[in-house]
């Protein structure tokens, strides 16, 4: 099938990709299908991009690293494709505040402030967040600028963080493996209850307080999470792989031995 060359080779790829990306806009010569899209719909897409860049990076996979990040900056030049239309603002204004932005955030690189360590970069960054936000509309409250579209895991431990960051906070772990314990009672109650909206709400307060005791150990409750299930796919994998070796189905096993071939690939991890 012949193409229509309609970027010159002597732009840089991503002026081309731009390019590229207004010519699909175009109503009357583009795509139908990139023409019908709005922030919304185009939304989810960015989300999933997102998470194939940190599935490539987990699996230290560069070449899937390179195509996904790709994929991801197609994502902003569409966002902002579609913000140029509607007269809001560029790709170009897009590069230029968040260039500004990490030139102001990081005075000690591009000013004479002086940090030497990544603790005291984070605190120096979060200084100057606060500031800039001095400028904008008031806030009904300090958990405001965490997405409500984050998962909720995320969105979690952000609202902890910020909670924590003007003293609401435990003082250590102790008392948050005790609010846990607290927690998988009322769950345990709440089942012998058969009360299933509670059964909910206290299944979210266990995850809560779970989150903020990984918080509290500086561990990432989403990459934690992640890394699990990575853990089980393998070992149900192989769980999956013993059975076809034996030329069996799973209807022909017990829980028990099941159990036992999973503890088998426990022991080979």
């Amino acid at each position: 099938m012949k193409t229509n060359k309609i970027v010159s080779n002597t732009h840089r790829p991503i002026e081309q990709l731009v390019t590229i990306m207004s010519r699909l806009r175009d109503p009357q010569k583009g795509c139908p299908w990139d023409v019908e899209q709005d922030f919304k719909s185009i939304a989810p897409y960015t989300l999933e991009e997102a998470y194939e860049v940190v599935d490539a990076i987990e699996k230290n996979d560069m070449p899937a690293l390179k195509d996904e990040l790709g994929d991801l900056l197609l994502q902003v030049v569409f966002h902002a494709q579609m913000a140029e239309e509607a007269g809001l603002f560029t790709f170009d204004d897009v590069a230029k505040f968040v260039t500004d932005k990490m030139i102001s955030r990081h005075p000690h690189v591009f000013g004479d402030a002086h940090v030497t360590t990544a603790e005291g970069v984070l605190t120096q960054w979060e200084d100057l967040k606060a500031l800039e936000k001095k400028d904008k509309l008031p806030q009904n409250s300090i958990l405001d600028d965490v997405p409500v579209a984050h998962t909720a895991l995320v969105r979690a431990q952000k609202i902890q963080k910020k909670a924590a960051k003007v003293g609401f906070d435990w003082p250590d772990t102790a008392p948050i493996f005790d609010k846990i314990e607290e927690e998988i009672n009322e769950l345990k109650q709440a089942v012998v209850d058969k009360s299933s909206s509670e059964i909910e709400e206290e299944l979210g307060d266990i995850l809560f307080a779970v989150v903020n005791l990984g918080r509290k150990l500086g561990v990432d409750s989403e990459t934690a999470l992640r890394q699990c299930n990575n853990k089980f796919y393998k070992r149900f994998n192989g769980i999956e792989n013993q059975v076809k070796l034996e030329n069996k189905d799973f209807s022909d096993y017990t829980l028990e031995e099941l159990e036992k071939i999973w503890q088998d690939q426990k022991r080979k991890a």
